[in-house]
């Protein structure tokens, strides 16, 4: 018991560990419940996509007005990509793929022009990049406290229509959804999700956060009612547990590891688990309530 207080507890009572620790558990739940929509919408790519498109906007908002800019710079290019990419793929003429992958790579190469103007570039494109979860402000927990009640409370809102509009396109546009609308919501609700998450863990690693634990809640049941429950307590042992490993190893073993990275890890090491050991998901599915029932891809 003394060694799992040691590891698990005693890290988080400095302040600058539990700042980081309320920030990932946050994200965590928050990312986990959006991730299922992600999941089932099949939006990995999207997903990614924003992960890369708000990087100029952290720059933009850096070089104009310092640390404080970088949220509502991150804002501002998560939200204008969610209305561009919502246009581009209502053309025809262009698919999908396509305009993910040239608003990928020009966005992202801005981000690369910009912060390389920078004396400090390798310093701050690697802090942009992987995110500094160990220096959280309270400003930072707020702002992402802010955003997830707006995104739970917009999930909450619209649950119904977007919930045919996952499994049923037709139907929603047959029973009056405007499914364009509700796909910018949609992407929108991400890009906000990679937002709060890219100074805590980085641009390139927010995509872990959004994709992993709902694949590991989904690996674990296949009804619809638990799912949401298990991607954000997924989200949430992760980035705890994560954040205790990085720190040992840091502090007591001389190995120094990221935290943002180590977390990331956990998360996969968790999905592994739940796909490889069937006693997980028996146990999960046991004890869940009758309810929908997902089929397999």
């Amino acid at each position: 018991m003394n060694l799992l207080y040691d590891v698990l507890i005693e890290p988080f009572r400095t302040p600058f560990m539990a700042r980081a620790l309320l920030e990932l558990v946050i994200l965590g739940a928050l990312a986990g419940t959006v991730g299922l929509l992600v999941l089932l919408r099949r939006l990995a790519f999207v997903t990614d996509t924003l992960t890369h498109t708000v990087f100029p906007g952290l720059v933009i908002g850096f070089l104009c007005t310092g640390e404080g800019g970088v949220f509502w710079g991150a804002l501002a290019a998560g939200v204008v990509t969610a209305i561009i990419l919502t246009l581009l793929t209502r053309r025809r003429r262009v698919t999908e793929d396509a305009a993910l992958a040239i608003l990928l790579t020009t966005f992202f190469a801005v981000g690369v022009v910009l912060v390389s103007r920078r004396s400090s570039y390798t310093a701050d494109l690697t802090a942009f990049l992987f995110g500094r979860v160990l220096t959280v402000s309270e400003t930072q927990i707020l702002q992402t406290g802010i955003v997830t009640l707006v995104v739970v409370g917009a999930l909450l809102l619209l649950r119904r229509p977007l919930l045919l509009r996952t499994f049923d396109a037709e139907g929603a546009r047959a029973a009056g959804y405007h499914v364009d609308v509700l796909d910018l919501v949609t992407n929108v609700l991400v890009a906000l999700v990679v937002v709060a998450a890219a100074r805590a863990i980085g641009t390139v690693l927010v995509i872990a956060l959004l994709i992993v634990p709902a694949a590991t809640a989904r690996a674990l049941t296949d009804r619809l009612a638990p799912l949401i429950p298990l991607a954000a307590l997924v989200g949430v042992l992760s980035g705890w547990l994560g954040l205790a490993a990085s720190y040992e190893a840091s502090i007591h073993h001389g190995l120094r590891l990221a935290s943002g990275g180590t977390v990331v890890l956990v998360l996969v090491l968790t999905y592994l688990l739940a796909v490889t050991v069937p006693v997980l998901g028996r146990f999960v599915r046991r004890h869940a309530k009758p309810t929908i029932r997902l089929e397999t891809p």
